[in-house]
């Protein structure tokens, strides 16, 4: 075990004596040099006293290619408190939680072969010791209740060799497959994650087994499950964890994940979900033991249905839908430490408000406004520490406190404050667009900082992935709007058919039809947007990713002259191909409406027959497309294909392929180029 004295007074230093201190804006407006200097507060974490709040802030480090996580606490109880930094190390803490009372902190860090493990340490950072030594490295922890017992994750063999079919071959580098899902969003499927329970006494971690020895199954679920997968059983005895227990094309085509209980003792498992069909995901026992709640989608194969909270009597084993008269889909659930209420987080009317829910299903707004809520630390006595953040500003840390007449907000950290200092921010505005079947639709517009409406602006339309994914509040390293205005562009971005946030008719519209409403929905906002004196009508860009990406690639052969450039990243351009080469087959069955070569089937034939790759002969417009290499939910050969089709017609065309990024473009020397790219792009025809 490794151990390492550090100097505690020495990290005593205020949040902000970082990178951030070095950015200075030349001009006073929003740029990628802001944007990459801009410190991502992570993780709120409340000691069981209630005083103190645990959590991360990183900055980028655009020379080593990397970023790096550092740990701050907070005091939540006097007046001026600022952060106090009690990590500065070469590599990321990440996940840390307070332990034995809030004597001690365990959290993830690196070994001295780079494996993450399981560390603690004194609250001021120092006296750090490595709890566990597991092969490998984990993928998180989650100590027991009396802290005598914790779960890790840890990765188990899966797939086969070339070399262990035929040991005469060792230098052969075949994969054998025999079976669906043999790779997953960004890796080939060669190891699994399983649950290791383990003794921890004296700081160490002993005696580890995996409970699902044998099992070729995961828990957590790939590819971002974590330990929000697992929750111990008050009295530590037992374990309930998440698991999809199917493989290969079984796996491929379901959704169906349960609830699993493990006694320890025994070392018996009981399924607590069973015959319930669709994700049954983030469990978490009430503090008194009585309850337990998770999240649950009703059916099968539908990966973006409504989430629902569902509570479980102990006692009895009734089950409750506390959201069955709740018309949204919710996002996260923490409990009231007096176990009579949920927390939950959920995207309404645009934003991404914070509730409380009471076991008899009434539902109340714990803090709402022009603002995404993100993460939840009850702190007792009505307290929850909570991030918040909007399009133009990233998370810092706030206190909400809930009083008999009226909440309480308490902003808690400014970590960005020394750079928003300098920098004159673009506007939000809600506009309400009627769209082609008369309902109204949220269109979020953003203008440029020191916007002058007796000028003519060039305009943007973001089109959202997902394809049911938000747009909120949001806020993005990748795909940020006040930059594209901060840029000199209007930005339209709609909240067409297909979103959370209005109602789960609305969210569920656009399955089974990409080519329909939705997309009249993104012009219906452009056409109203562009009526306006401030725009220049003639130069307008469109852009997106992944579902995003699709829209751009169907809207370039269906535009009818309104945009001038278009750009496309990680976007399908072929659904036919799409529907073979994907790896979650649950989704393409479900969006599409079935398979190309059902005939007979009328849903899936007009999915086909509106293919993108379809109107190319319509295509006419500049078009730039971006694809990541390790992309394995929408394979770079659907970029490649786009491009291909738009040179061979002749269209002014551009490609940009990262052979070391998936789905999104996350390092940060890529991100650089990601954003100098967009623009260069948009500029060249829009300007």
């Amino acid at each position: 075990m490794q151990k390492l004295a550090m100097t505690a007074g020495a990290l005593l230093l205020a949040a902000g004596a970082t990178a951030a201190e070095k950015f200075t804006s030349p001009d006073g407006t929003f740029s990628i040099e802001a944007l990459g200097a801009l410190g991502r507060v992570s993780d709120p974490c409340v000691s069981p006293d209630g005083k103190t709040v645990l959590f991360g802030i990183a900055y980028e480090n655009l020379a080593e290619n990397s970023s790096n996580n550092d740990l701050y606490k907070l005091s939540l109880t006097h007046k001026n408190a600022v952060p106090v930094k009690i990590t500065d190390t070469p590599k990321s803490e990440n996940s840390a939680v307070w332990i034995d009372g809030g004597r001690r902190i365990a959290f993830m860090y690196p070994d001295s072969d780079g494996k993450p493990q399981m560390w603690t340490m004194a609250p001021d950072g120092s006296d750090r010791v490595q709890a566990s030594a597991h092969e490998g490295g984990i993928g998180g922890f989650l100590l027991s209740p009396d802290q005598t017992k914790v779960v890790l994750i840890g990765n188990v063999k899966y797939a086969r060799k070339a070399d262990e079919l035929y040991p005469d071959l060792p230098k052969a580098t075949g994969r054998v497959i025999d079976d669906l899902m043999y790779k997953h969003w960004d890796e080939w499927v060669t190891e699994i994650p399983h649950p290791f329970v383990g003794e921890f006494k004296d700081g160490k971690v002993s005696d580890v087994k995996d409970i699902m020895a044998d099992e070729p199954f995961e828990a957590p679920m790939k590819p971002f499950g974590g330990i929000e997968s697992f929750a111990w059983s008050k009295d530590s005895k037992s374990l309930v964890y998440v698991s999809r227990k199917k493989t290969g094309l079984e796996y491929a085509v379901s959704t169906n994940s349960d609830l699993y209980l493990y006694e320890l003792a025994s070392g018996s498992t009981r399924n607590l979900t069973e015959g319930m069909m669709g994700y049954d995901t983030a469990p978490v026992f009430s503090p008194d033991g009585n309850y337990l709640a998770w999240l649950s989608m009703e059916h099968d194969g539908y990966e973006s249905d409504k989430n629902r909270i569902m509570v479980m009597e102990m006692a009895t084993g009734n089950k409750t839908d506390l959201t069955a008269d709740w018309d949204y889909t919710v996002d996260e659930i923490a409990w009231n430490p007096d176990s009579r209420s949920i927390y939950f987080l959920a995207y309404r009317d645009g934003v991404k408000p914070m509730f409380n829910i009471m076991l008899d299903g009434t539902v109340s707004v714990v803090a709402q406004g022009e603002y995404d809520y993100q993460g939840l630390a009850p702190a007792g006595n009505g307290s929850v520490v909570t991030m918040r953040h909007s399009m133009l500003r990233p998370n810092e840390l706030v206190l909400v406190t809930q009083g008999k007449k009226k909440n309480e907000l308490k902003q808690l950290t400014g970590v960005n404050d020394d750079i928003f200092a300098q920098i004159t921010m673009p506007t939000v505005e809600r506009r309400m667009v009627e769209t082609t079947d008369g309902k109204q639709m949220l269109v979020w517009v953003l203008k440029p900082q020191n916007f002058d409406a007796s000028k003519k602006y060039p305009a943007i339309l973001y089109c959202q992935g997902g394809p049911q994914s938000a747009v909120s509040q949001f806020w993005s390293y990748r795909w940020n709007l006040a930059l594209m205005a901060a840029n000199g562009y209007v930005v339209i971005a709609p909240n067409r058919r297909g979103l959370p946030g209005f109602g789960t008719e609305w969210n569920a519209q656009i399955s089974k039809d990409y080519p329909g409403q939705n997309m009249r929905d993104y012009l219906s906002a452009v056409d109203d947007v562009k009526k306006e004196p401030w725009i220049d009508a003639k130069h307008i860009g469109c852009t997106g990713a992944s579902y995003g990406g699709f829209s751009v690639y169907f809207l370039a052969g269906n535009h009818e002259g309104r945009f001038a450039a278009f750009l496309a990243h990680a976007g399908i351009f072929n659904i036919e191909q799409q529907y073979v080469e994907t790896e979650e087959m649950w989704f393409a069955n479900w969006d599409m409406g079935g398979a190309f070569w059902e005939k007979d089937n009328a849903v899936a034939q007009r999915t086909f027959a509106n293919s993108p790759h379809r109107f190319v002969d319509r295509w006419d417009t500049p078009i730039m497309i971006s694809h990541g290499e390790y992309d394995y939910r929408i394979l770079a050969s659907q970029g490649m294909s786009a491009f291909n089709a738009a040179k061979l017609r002749g269209i002014p065309a551009e490609m940009v392929i990262y052979p070391d990024e998936n789905h999104w473009i996350l390092k940060p020397q890529n991100a650089v180029l990601w954003q100098r790219l967009f623009f260069r792009w948009f500029d060249k025809w829009l300007k």
